[in-house]
């Protein structure tokens, strides 16, 4: 009984279910002991046994992690996709759509930038949504407020210009820099400063974080591909590749 009992334990931490052929309650102490003893031996001797459970076990969790997110994209489509107040690029009508969550003091951020856009570029029919979602302390929120000011006052354009701008600056992130970033963009810089604290500007980022709250989003950047969603850096190949699987 003890050996059947064994193989059936060593079956269950590899399949993940339950030992039904056996009732533990009714075994004695010594019986149990000597179970334990023989199982402990066991998993001394086929350590693999483990490493098999745990992809089992890793390989579930994905996988209701990717059922759980397509739910969570799914009841969160419009704020995702049709929201006003999120700027757009690329191909306004392409068959894929990237929904980035970024924060411009964001190391990462700032790696993915050029490959997003890159993507975007070399593809030409992808639409790209970017959520302003600062995280990283106040001087991440100073320059979200900026840039949404800057949509306020100057429109998309000026926008993609300040966007790419605090992705490539390296320096702090104050008034006097963001001063002379609207200033090189032809904007009027007390207005952009003034847009900076509306009501408008703050909505949008509380709006944000919201969204982000409800999508399980903690760190940037965060993607959203679809009907895929990815917490962290992609780099440009695998990128690629998600959007053939989302075409696929």
């Amino acid at each position: 009984m003890l050996t059947r009992l064994l193989s059936a334990t060593a079956l269950a931490l590899v399949v993940g279910g339950p030992v039904a052929a056996f009732d533990m309650s009714a075994m004695s102490a010594e019986e149990r002991d000597a179970l334990r003893s023989e199982i402990r031996a066991y998993l001394l001797d086929n350590p693999e046994v483990l490493m098999e459970a745990i992809q089992v076990l890793e390989s579930r969790q994905a996988d209701q992690q990717a059922a759980d997110d397509i739910a969570l994209l799914q009841v969160n489509a419009d704020a995702l996709l049709n929201d006003p107040t999120s700027w757009v690029g690329g191909n306004p009508d392409g068959d894929v759509t990237i929904v980035e969550f970024l924060d411009y003091r964001c190391g990462y951020c700032k790696r993915a930038h050029p490959e997003v856009a890159e993507l975007i570029a070399s593809d030409g029919n992808i639409r790209l949504i970017v959520k302003e979602f600062p995280i990283l302390g106040e001087e991440s929120v100073q320059a979200s407020r900026f840039a949404l000011a800057v949509r306020e006052v100057g429109g998309d354009e000026a926008y993609k210009a300040v966007n790419d701008g605090l992705m490539t600056m390296r320096g702090q992130i104050s008034e006097r820099s963001l001063r002379a970033m609207a200033s090189d963009q032809g904007l009027d810089a007390d207005a952009v400063m003034a847009a900076m604290s509306s009501e408008a500007v703050q909505r949008i980022i509380a709006q944000n974080r919201a969204l982000g709250q409800r999508l399980s989003i903690s760190g940037t950047p965060s993607f959203v591909f679809g009907d895929q969603m990815v917490r962290g850096y992609v780099p440009l190949d695998a990128m690629r590749e998600i959007i053939a699987e989302e075409r696929g």
